[in-house]
């Protein structure tokens, strides 16, 4: 049986035919959602998100503030930068493209941005409200993961689920949405023995380490959702992720694709994270 494939492009289109309505209806009534977009020095793959995320917001209805900056620039002048932002009421969500030159400290940006505008959902206090379980901003990765998973038609309630990888962008919060989708849930890392064993008994497993083959056939349970998080480069150029997909497909029931699962999806929580945010603050 070859499993069926998640397509994360097909789902991106139909959730931001979506935002491009709520856009739409925002702007009508005076309220155009506004992302700003700061990229700091000249890292190629960093130029390449951002544009990917400017012409997603162009095609939605949301208008973008793109600021690019030389790599000299010091962490004052960006955080002051922040600041005007924050006070701008045009800017609904603020996005700092990462990773930053060494001499910028990251915490310090992500804490700067205000928490009604921390679309990327990385701030301590965003960490916060999803462990509680509250409104708040989801980081967009993780948040797109979900939204793959409930796509099979799948009901998540009592399923094993295992994550592979603890990291505070997409592990932690990965695990923290399954367990509030009321899945048993086991977090995996390096540090894991036998990482076999936990995923052969997983009814959905996400794949989140940034390491080529780390998921492979023989640690797959028969028709579990492998969702693939992982982007890698192989030699010959091509782009893979931590999935060993020709042979996973054949024993998983569900499977996203690299590309065209999880890449796309996360571009698109970000636009549904500031179409959130704006409609928040069209409330008041």
């Amino acid at each position: 049986m070859t499993a069926q494939l998640i397509d994360g492009n097909a789902l991106s289109r139909q959730l931001r035919a979506e935002v491009a309505q709520r856009a739409a209806a925002l702007t009508a009534s005076g309220h155009q959602p506004g992302l700003a977009v700061i990229l700091v020095g000249e890292d190629p793959a960093s130029a390449v998100y951002v544009r990917n995320k400017i012409k997603a917001c162009e095609d939605s209805g949301v208008r973008s503030i793109f600021e690019k900056y030389e790599a000299t620039l010091s962490e004052a002048a960006l955080l002051e930068r922040i600041a005007a932002l924050n006070a701008d009421p045009a800017v609904h969500g603020i996005l700092v493209q990462m990773p930053l030159p060494k001499h910028i400290d990251p915490h310090k940006v992500i804490e700067a941005i205000s928490t009604s505008k921390d679309v990327d959902g990385y701030s301590v206090l965003s960490a916060g409200e999803l462990m509680a379980g509250l409104e708040g901003f989801r980081p967009c990765t993780p948040y797109g993961s979900m939204k793959l998973i409930e796509s099979t038609g799948q009901s998540i309630k009592g399923k094993h689920a295992v994550v592979i990888g603890r990291s505070n962008t997409v592990g932690k919060p990965m695990a923290l949405l399954l367990l509030q989708a009321n899945a048993t849930v086991t977090v995996t890392h390096s540090g894991t023995p036998d990482l076999g064993y936990h995923t052969r008994q997983a009814d959905i497993v996400v794949a989140a380490v940034g390491r080529a083959n780390t998921l492979t056939a023989d640690m797959v349970k028969p028709g579990a959702i492998v969702i693939d998080v992982g982007i890698n480069r192989k030699a010959d150029g091509k782009l893979c992720g931590d999935v060993d997909f020709d042979s996973v497909k054949e024993v998983a029931g569900w499977i996203t694709p690299v590309p065209g699962g999880v890449g796309p999806m996360t571009i698109t929580m970000l636009l549904v994270n500031t179409i959130e945010a704006a409609e928040r603050a069209a409330k008041g």
